[in-house]
Parts: C-alpha cells; sequence; structure tokens
C-alpha cells in the first residue's frame, strides 16, 4: 500500500473496529493471560512496566518469568502478578498463557528466543526491545514493535512505512512503529497523533504491553496493534494537557491507558 493511500487511526476507525469484549460475568481467565518473558538485573523496571500496561488495557491475569535476581522485588512490586525466576528464560512454562510479550528489559536474548518460539504453539506473541535484533524466523500471529533504530535493524534502509511494510512481510507479522502500523498481507495505518514527550525511558516497554494486553483479550494481530499504538499515543496526549510536551514519565502512561480505552469504547 502506498503511504497516501494508508487510513489514519482515528477514534472513527477504531470504534469500527471493536475489540472482543467480555461478557459482564466472565472471570480473569476470560480476559486473557498474558506472559511477559524479560528483565535483568539492571531493568526489572521494564517487565513491570509492560505487565501493567497488559493489565491496564484489560487482560485478566498477569504472569512474569524473569532473571532470579530481580524476581523477589518484582512479585512485591507485582502483587497482581504470579513472578517466577529462572535462569533459562526460553524454558518458561506456557500453560494456561494466551499471549506472550518477550523482550523488555532482556540483555540476552537470543537463546530466551530460540526456546519460545518453537514452543508458541499458535499463541500470538509481541516481539519488543533487543529481542528483535535476536529475531531469525518469522512469528505468525504477532506483533513487533520496534523503535527507529531496531525497525532498521530488521528492514534496512528506507522510509519508515517502507521498512514496517517489509518488516511486516518479512517476519509475517504485524508491526507497530513510530508513525505507522503495517500488517504482512500489506496493509498500512497512518498514526498522525503523539508528541515528542513519548521518547522517554520505558515508553515502548508500555506500548509492547499494551499490545500484548489487547492479545490476550482475543484481538488479531493487526487489531491489537492499532489499538495498542492509538492508546499509548492517546494516554502520552492526554499527559501532555497536564505536564507539557516533555517531562512526564513512561509510568504515568499507565494510569492513562484505561482512561484513552474507554473513551474509545463508553
Amino acid at each position: 500500500m502506498a503511504r497516501a493511500d494508508a487510513p489514519v487511526l482515528t477514534p472513527h476507525l477504531l470504534r469500527g473496529w471493536p475489540l472482543p469484549v467480555p461478557d459482564d460475568s466472565a472471570d480473569k481467565h476470560a480476559r486473557g493471560t498474558v506472559l511477559v518473558v524479560g528483565g535483568a538485573a539492571s531493568t526489572p523496571g521494564a517487565v513491570l512496566l509492560a505487565g501493567l500496561a497488559a493489565l491496564r488495557v484489560g487482560a485478566g491475569r498477569l504472569q512474569v518469568a524473569t532473571v532470579p535476581e530481580t524476581a523477589v522485588a518484582l512479585a512485591v512490586a507485582l502483587p497482581e502478578a504470579m513472578v517466577v525466576g529462572r535462569d533459562d528464560l526460553g524454558s518458561c512454562d506456557l500453560d494456561g498463557v494466551d499471549a506472550v510479550v518477550v523482550g523488555p528489559g532482556l540483555f540476552d536474548p537470543a537463546p530466551v528466543l530460540a526456546g519460545l518460539l518453537p514452543r508458541l504453539d499458535g499463541r500470538p506473541a509481541v516481539i519488543d526491545a533487543l529481542a528483535l535484533t535476536a529475531l531469525d524466523r518469522p512469528v505468525p500471529r504477532s506483533v513487533l514493535t520496534p523503535n527507529a533504530g531496531e525497525l532498521r535493524a530488521l528492514a534496512g534502509d528506507g522510509e519508515d512505512h517502507e521498512l514496517a511494510l517489509r518488516a511486516a512481510d518479512k517476519y509475517t507479522a504485524a508491526v507497530a512503529t513510530h508513525g505507522w502500523v503495517a500488517a504482512p498481507d500489506g496493509r498500512l495505518w497512518r498514526d498522525e497523533a503523539g508528541s515528542v514527550g513519548l521518547g522517554t525511558s520505558g515508553s515502548g516497554d508500555v506500548l509492547a504491553g499494551a499490545v500484548g494486553g489487547l492479545l490476550a483479550r482475543g484481538a488479531e494481530p493487526e487489531q491489537a496493534a492499532c489499538w495498542g499504538q492509538y492508546l499509548h499515543v492517546s494516554a502520552g496526549d492526554r499527559l501532555v494537557a497536564t505536564h507539557g510536551r516533555v517531562g512526564f514519565l513512561a509510568r504515568e502512561l499507565l494510569d492513562e491507558l484505561p482512561r484513552a480505552l474507554l473513551a474509545l469504547t463508553a
């Protein structure tokens, strides 16, 4: 699809593409279980941000697999989650998991992906951060969330929308990157909102977690990518109104996610 032909992500477009809605009698299992795999001794916050973002967009259950050094601290900081510390993150248990987010805060992604991706068995996944640099195979029914540098590592040189489409085709996955969402079948969406304030530490972890939460709820990868991208940007726009264009924190995006979601679904 040509850049000029790409539809813009707007509230009208998203309301016409509604997310799966659980029945009021549904329990937490019906809303989906997210597993976040990542972290390192110096980056436990990335896992925390991604996990909370998944819950903030409506996922019912959160599990975390991280390095042993930070597992106890994360379990205390995330009382809503089941947290497991293990040396071999690629062999973490997937039983009962509806969607996986792999990459936030992860420093040695190659063995994790090698152990994890062959066992997804049709589950959707979000591949984020350094995990993108170790991606060596297609990941159908999944979403890649690269920043500008990671996008070029995945797809080479060119304009961002061209690279997003190239990466989506190469990896058979949806791609959500700054300003664009691409699908492996060639569909493309533009995101014209947002501000420079989203370029802050931890912001990408929030995006990855939000997309993972929507996947766990039952959204298809392209839908989760579009909705997650828009909710992330909308949360930032809401903070601009109170904090200015720069200076808000990634953790502050978390409280705005359900408000942005409510504005689209009420």
